[in-house]
């Protein structure tokens, strides 16, 4: 893999990732100050997350296979010399994702009360169900677009038009919450939704616009023989459906959850709610378990943004990868694939330590009018090892084609993740901590089927040394630093919070020098690192 290459691929993960960053960033920010605002908690939370998961589910079936496999087809055009094919192949999909997005903008509309009473049995979700359901037709057609773009070789469009989203999101989800004070949790659960879907119509505004502008002009070589639109349409499909299954089986683990937390808590607090007097009404059964629901999503909140800088490493393989092997540069490929996970192991494995070690006072620092659950934080970090993991892995099977895989193995998570949940969750003393421990089997499990047929398609020679045991080292060095480092500058300097703040950054700098001092990388690969050796653009 030559040097202006990795290069190129680093900048553009790394402009992925700023982009990621921002969002989850701006993301948290608006949590945290909907969670805090008086009549909203972890209620409002546990309303908030149940009404995203169904949507999400109905967003996988429609649009998020989109990107990944609308960017694999056209940049396998593009490394043929077939633009005028690839723009072909975008006109096609949008037409095409169009029409699946409303219809499932409809279903989620229309049928909320039957998904919200049935499916969930969780009361007081249906407005938000109702808030959320034009989102989906906008997002397919923004997903074309970004695709399209991706395909090409520019992540500007998809970085900026997903800043802008959450920003639009953020600013306007705060801004309905505290205008909503003083109605009940799900009234200001639906508002807050209501903020996503404004927020996708300015995204396709703005990706409309770029499209406009940035269009590609020329048509280069023509492609013998021009494929009907209907054939179009299968090969598209062909390719979307299998991406897609993988995010599909991520949210009917989500729902699983809400399904098997209002169900398993009935069972476990039957005969009485820790704290509350006599034996519970259903109406109580339902408020706890949308009250631990909430309490688990703040975990999921924090642990997403660690996700979200690992995401553009598997967002930027899928057409990098794509193209090399269809230009017929398979060991580029195979380099680039395991240099990628190795920047995850990087990135995951610090992530997780910190967040292990420092769980209490982020949770104290972030959410101070509802700091419980601490403990789920830390059990759900380990579990955030192997979901980053995973992500890489899966862009890297994507690329190469093996797009039935991520699914299949994550079909095989969600069965453990079925059976903890249904064993743990009714255990009083266990209750909603057994969901997190469910999360951690669900992709423990789909992270080793995934690297196995990783291994078996494309051999990489994955040194334990270098890929597991160093950067292990280096993590829990790191970790045990922060956690006796946050506890001297707390007595030093008698503020929690402000050690803490002090701290993150000391310990990502200890890191960092850990990583060097081991020659985890060489000195190559940090030469071709973004911001460290020289600047070089897309």
């Amino acid at each position: 893999m030559s040097k202006s290459s990795t290069s190129r691929f680093l900048t553009g993960v790394l402009t992925m990732a700023v982009s990621q960053l921002i969002i989850k960033l701006a993301g948290l920010v608006y949590r945290l100050v909907i969670t805090n605002v008086p009549g909203f908690g972890d209620v409002g939370n546990g309303f908030y997350t149940a009404g995203f998961q169904i949507y999400t589910l109905l967003l996988s079936l429609s649009s998020v296979g989109i990107p990944n496999a609308i960017s694999k087809l056209v940049s396998a055009q593009v490394a043929l010399g077939h633009r005028a094919e690839a723009h072909r192949i975008f006109r096609t999909a949008l037409v095409l994702f169009f029409g699946i997005g409303l219809v499932c903008s409809g279903a989620l509309f229309f049928g909320a009360d039957f998904i919200a009473l049935y499916i969930i049995k969780m009361d007081g979700v249906q407005g938000t169900l109702q808030a959320l359901s034009p989102s989906i037709m906008l997002v397919c057609v923004s997903s074309v677009i970004r695709g399209y773009f991706l395909g090409l070789g520019s992540v500007t469009a998809t970085s900026r038009s997903q800043v802008l989203e959450q920003i639009v999101k953020s600013v306007l989800t705060i801004v309905f919450v505290l205008a909503l004070t003083g109605t009940s949790a799900q009234v200001m659960s639906a508002g807050a939704n209501f903020a996503t879907t404004v927020a996708t119509g300015a995204s396709v505004a703005y990706l409309a616009l770029y499209y406009t502008r940035h269009r590609p002009t020329g048509v280069g070589k023509p492609m013998e023989p021009i494929p009907s639109r209907r054939s179009l349409c299968r090969t598209i499909l062909s390719v979307s459906i299998p991406i897609s299954l993988g995010s599909i089986v991520i949210a009917i683990g989500r729902i699983i959850d809400t399904a098997t937390i209002t169900r398993g808590i009935a069972a476990a607090y039957a005969h009485g709610i820790p704290g509350q007097p006599g034996l519970p009404t259903p109406e109580a059964l339902n408020q706890e378990a949308v009250r631990l629901a909430g309490m688990l999503s703040k975990s999921d909140t924090i642990l997403n943004l660690p996700l979200a800088l690992n995401i553009a490493l598997a967002t930027v393989l899928v057409p990098t990868l794509s193209g090399a092997l269809a230009a017929g540069r398979r060991r580029e490929a195979e380099s680039k694939a395991a240099f990628s996970l190795l920047l995850s192991v990087l990135l995951a494995f610090p992530c997780a330590a910190g967040l292990i070690s420092l769980a209490g006072p982020i949770y104290h620092l972030l959410y101070p009018n509802a700091p419980q659950g601490a403990s789920l934080l830390a059990i759900g970090a380990v579990a955030m090892i192997f979901m980053a993991l995973e992500q890489t892995i899966n862009g890297s099977l994507q690329g190469l084609g093996l797009v039935f895989v991520p699914a299949q193995a994550l079909l095989c998570g969600i069965g453990v993740k079925l059976a903890l949940n249904l064993t743990l969750i009714r255990l009083p003393q266990v209750n909603i901590y057994g969901a997190s421990f469910g999360s951690l089997g669900c992709y423990a499990t789909a992270c080793t089927i995934c690297l196995v047929r990783l291994l078996k398609a494309l051999p990489m020679n994955l040194a334990p040394k270098r890929y597991f045991w160093k950067p292990l080292a280096c993590a829990v060095l790191m970790g045990i630093a922060a956690h006796w480092g946050h506890a001297a500058l707390t007595h030093l300097i008698g503020s929690s919070r402000w050690a803490l703040l002090i701290t993150i950054p000391l310990a990502a700098v200890l890191y960092a020098v850990f990583v060097l001092a081991s020659g985890i990388l060489t000195k190559a690969e940090v030469a071709q690192l973004p911001l460290i050796g020289r600047k070089k653009t897309l």
